[in-house]
């Protein structure tokens, strides 16, 4: 395994829904110890501390839950992405999915820098490709993908430079879709595979078969890892729990093929609500993940083609 400059960089962004706590998930990931079980394997690991969000001129909006605040993550978060990109792997410690709104436009925008098509994987319960005109609930954790996709209907928010092929999308993980979500995706080409599609082939088939896309294409991989792709027997702490998700092994085997890939450039971590945590054990499981992602592993396997 080569070992990589990876940065950490802490995205509290808690505006992106109703409930409150997601702001003490980068910490939590701290505490978890993170940094050293990536330095463990062997990385290069610089923490660059918590961003904030820019200031904006934009009032609040009557349906849209904490608008001028997203908007300002947002902002923030699509130039520190952009810029990390040329310095090495960050992994975006949330902080709500709101906070994707930035990291994926911002990745994706350095991709196209490079001449490199963006490819994304959501491992999520939710499809996240509202519009702000379509979400019911106004929360806006609920609509980076539709964002960073290039979808109409978002008044406000900075103009996407670089936008994601939806064919370069592909979720894993769904159970909770909205009627409006699924004709979008449906129309758009995303790839998805919900888990009845994991529950009959694993999530092997899914997988293995978007890995090889990115690499035959020689795009950039952007990993976004909500809390609620895997199921709240074991990760607790998230407030939008839905029964049925991923066991544990079913992760690490996602990560571990992630990581023989070679193909990972970036990485979100989000929707960690230490207030909803386990003595911690949420926390703990994320890390591991994304330490799989990176490297650990039993036993070294010989590196081969995705079948």
């Amino acid at each position: 395994m080569s070992a990589k400059t990876i940065l950490l960089l802490g995205a509290p962004v808690d505006s992106g829904k109703r409930g409150a706590g997601c702001l003490m998930g980068p910490d939590a990931y701290r505490s978890a110890r993170l940094p050293g079980a990536l330095r463990d394997l062997g990385h290069d690991v610089v923490d660059l501390g918590n961003l904030t969000p820019e200031a904006v001129d934009l009032p609040a909006h009557p349906h849209l839950y904490s608008l001028p605040e997203t908007v300002g993550w947002t902002q923030a978060l699509m130039r520190e992405a952009e810029a990390a990109m040329t310095r090495g792997l960050p992994i975006f410690m949330g902080g709500d999915h709101a906070l994707s709104l930035g990291t994926v436009p911002g990745v994706a925008a350095h991709a196209a820098r490079e001449g490199r098509p963006q490819f994304v994987l959501w491992l999520d319960a939710h499809a996240d490709f509202h519009t702000l005109e379509t979400t019911e609930s106004g929360n806006l954790h609920g609509t980076p993908l539709a964002y960073a996709t290039g979808r109409d209907g978002f008044e406000g928010f900075p103009e996407v430079m670089a936008p994601v092929a939806p064919e370069n999308v592909c979720i894993i993980g769904l159970r909770s879709v909205d009627g409006p979500e699924r004709d979008a995706i449906d129309a758009a080409g995303v790839t998805r595979a919900d888990m009845r599609d994991i529950d009959e082939d694993g999530i092997r088939k899914p997988l293995a078969a978007f890995l090889n896309r990115v690499a035959e294409a020689g795009g950039a991989l952007h990993v976004s890892l909500d809390v609620d792709f895997l199921d709240p027997s074991v990760a607790p702490a998230v407030g939008t729990t839905v029964p049925g998700g991923a066991p544990v092994r079913e992760g690490h085997l996602a990560m571990e093929m992630i990581h023989d890939s070679g193909l990972m450039t970036s990485l979100d971590l989000v929707e960690l609500n230490p207030m909803l945590d386990e003595r911690g054990r949420t926390a703990q499981l994320m890390v591991d993940l994304a330490a799989s992602a990176l490297g650990r592993r039993v036993f070294d396997r010989p590196t081969q083609r995705m079948l």
